[in-house]
């Protein structure tokens, strides 16, 4: 992968700082990602489209307000850089 990918190409992490793994399925509550997808994400060679097809696998996982919420605070990071979660918990101090 080039290092020089532009802004715009670049795959923000589907972590929203809710990491609780459900031991039945384990998937993350937060992001619904396996420990293995949280591995692939964070290696240099992983591409583009692996994560944008990722995305697509976790948020078919997800239903109801999970899904939601996932949505809600995956938006606010793209633009923010802050998960919810995390936005929340920097006003609270």
């Amino acid at each position: 992968m080039s290092k020089d990918i532009k802004e715009k190409d670049k795959v923000v992490s589907p972590c929203i700082s809710i990491c609780k793994t459900d031991p039945r399925t384990g998937f993350c509550y937060g992001c619904g990602r396996t420990d293995e997808e949280k591995m692939i994400w964070k290696e240099e060679k992983t591409s583009i489209l692996w994560k944008k097809e990722n995305l697509n696998l976790l948020m078919k996982r997800m239903s109801g307000w999970q899904l939601e919420t996932f949505k809600e605070s995956y938006s606010n990071k793209k633009k923010t850089g802050l998960s919810l979660f995390k936005q929340n918990s920097a006003k609270d101090n």
